[in-house]
């Protein structure tokens, strides 16, 4: 009897464990497999070892006699991805802002929810496009409300310094209403009214169940919420890279994934690709790690 319930467990499991080992694992070994060569699609991959690895984070003499880092386009890459980081924690506070106020009983309340979460739900080149025209530094609505009150608004997307503030801005605003406001909104439901009723009792005002109610209850929830934004933080933006700024002005823009996506489909770097990815996975990891050794074992944040 247990075999057989066993072997019925299995078969409904089957379709996640072939899916994970075809989609998941092998390609991950392929990664690993891959960053041990050098390889340009057309000739035969050569066997270097650790070469990749060495020449991706090794330091080295330059031109001048001066130390460098051996491949400083990686290097930039990675401080854009942590740039545009700076986005997670405003993104999620604005994401638990809007789940307490849509939670409210106020007058069209479904209407506005089903506004937020669009976006995440909407192609997301028609949105970066869009962003895109926004951005216009001729016609933009940007630029042109900017002028309406004496400002004169930069070349956005084109100009070294602006570029990425303005990809941090979008992706706060596509971030804010999504998946994390739904799950925000989940937990805020979850909470027992009882709670708010006893607070209520003892004097509370709404700021101070906020934060010694709301925000305490949502430990767990914002703990995941942040995991899970750290991991797409560092994978994320290939898209806008790619559809608006091509990771320019100057590679302002280049952020680790769009780098994986130049060294393996432009450059034709599969190998060194494949260092870039093993050393971005090695970073998400120890960054998941300390952020579940610091902040899991107490329950969450706050």
């Amino acid at each position: 009897m247990i075999r057989r319930q066993n072997g019925a467990a299995l078969l409904f499991l089957a379709p996640n464990i072939g899916g994970f080992l075809i989609f998941t694992l092998l390609p991950v070994a392929g990664a690993l497999l891959l960053a041990l060569f050098r390889w340009d699609i057309f000739h035969a991959p050569q066997f270097v070892g650790l070469d990749n690895f060495r020449e991706l984070l090794g330091w080295g003499p330059g031109d001048d006699g001066q130390t460098q880092m051996s491949d400083p386009k990686f290097w930039k890459a990675l401080w854009n991805s942590l740039f545009l980081m700076i986005g997670l924690p405003i993104s999620i506070a604005l994401s638990l802002l809007l789940a307490v106020v849509l939670n409210q009983k106020l007058p069209g309340r479904l209407t506005f929810r089903t506004i937020f979460f669009l976006p995440s739900v909407c192609a997301g080149v028609g949105l970066l496009l869009l962003w895109k025209y926004l951005y216009n530094p001729q016609f933009g609505l940007i630029n042109d409300i900017l002028r309406c009150i004496g400002i004169d608004g930069p070349n956005w997307l084109n100009d070294y310094h602006w570029a990425k503030p303005a990809i941090l801005l979008m992706s706060v605003w596509a971030a804010m209403g999504g998946t994390n406001m739904i799950l925000y909104l989940a937990g805020v439901q979850g909470i027992p009214p009882e709670l708010y009723e006893a607070a209520q009792i003892d004097g509370a005002g709404a700021w101070q169940q906020f934060w010694h109610v709301t925000l305490p209850m949502l430990k767990p929830t914002t703990f995941f919420i942040v995991t899970t934004s750290i991991i797409l933080g560092f994978q994320g933006e290939f898209d806008a890279a790619y559809v608006m700024t091509r990771g320019g002005p100057d590679g302002a823009t280049t952020t680790l994934g769009y780098y994986i996506y130049l060294q393996a489909f432009e450059y034709f770097n599969v190998g060194y690709a494949s260092a870039v990815a093993l050393v971005m996975f090695a970073i998400i990891l120890v960054v998941t790690l300390l952020n579940w050794r610091y902040a899991g074992g107490r329950g969450g944040y706050v």
